[in-house]
């Protein structure tokens, strides 16, 4: 009897009772608990596709069809990813105003919340682009913008404009000011090609490219006050020989009239 109760006091035995329970709670945890954050990602993930599977037959399905698969008044979206979706909403291009040419940007009707729903159904339907995180489209590089204005004038300035003002294409077609434009936005169009503009996914220009063009963009656009006076469009130089022209030489000839004037002899007369 003494030796048996000798054993029950041990020290030690409270010891290996405590990590007995700690490994058994630690192994349940690590067996549990991923499933179950697995297991509520799915949902959210479901519950975002039925909100934006609402919101598509309200707002898009009239063209783009109830599952997306397209129609004459709108293209099929199986397949573009939330990128193009977070762009084309994002912009407020889509809805579509009107039918034309080209669909312009316009003020955003719905919520960047609501805008993730329609991302959400969109990717659903086939793999696609998918939206850019902060860090994918901002660059830590101390020579990204000069990288990306190489890279910009190389790629982008034939439709852009050099500083990035956009410029007029064919048949009522243009390419459009980056001025103002969201980084995240530059990125998607870059990653989806939208309308008449060619898409550059990761096999064509890396992500890092991508990076640094949005760096001169932003740079390029920004509104400091710019160090060599009035842009003028930031056309080139058609707009700054029109303007040489114009005052230049009108400046000559009132200063050519107003000597004229007064001279001697139209003094006399």
């Amino acid at each position: 009897m003494k030796k048996l109760s000798a054993r029950r006091r041990h020290p030690l035995a409270a010891l290996v009772v405590l990590l007995l329970a700690l490994a058994t709670t630690g192994g349940l945890y690590a067996a549990f608990a991923p499933a179950e954050k697995a297991q509520a990602d799915t949902s959210a993930q479901s519950l975002a596709i039925d909100e934006g599977k609402k919101l598509f037959a309200l707002g898009c399905s009239s063209c783009h069809g109830l599952n997306g698969e397209g129609s004459s008044d709108g293209p099929s979206l199986v397949g573009v990813g939330s990128a193009a979706v977070d762009f084309q909403v994002g912009t407020g291009r889509m809805p579509a105003q009107q039918p034309g040419a080209q669909v312009p940007a316009k003020k955003n009707i719905y919520s960047q919340a609501q805008i993730d729903q329609l991302a959400a159904f969109v990717a659903s339907l086939g793999p696609g682009p998918v939206t850019p995180t902060k860090e994918q489209y901002t660059a830590t590089d101390a020579d990204a913008v000069a990288k990306g204005g190489e890279l910009f004038r190389t790629n982008c300035a034939q439709c852009h404009n050099f500083a990035g003002q956009g410029g007029a294409l064919t048949k009522g077609k243009y390419a459009p000011s980056l001025e103002g434009v969201d980084a995240k936005h530059i990125y998607e169009a870059m990653q989806t090609g939208p309308q008449n503009m060619p898409s550059f996914p990761d096999t064509t220009m890396p992500e890092e490219q991508k990076k640094q063009i949005v760096a001169f963009v932003r740079h390029t656009t920004n509104d400091e006050p710019n160090p060599g006076g009035l842009t003028l469009g930031s056309l080139g130089p058609v707009t700054e020989g029109l303007f040489g022209w114009i005052f230049g030489l009108g400046l000559l000839i009132a200063v050519a009239i107003w000597v004229a004037a007064h001279t001697t002899k139209a003094k006399k007369s």
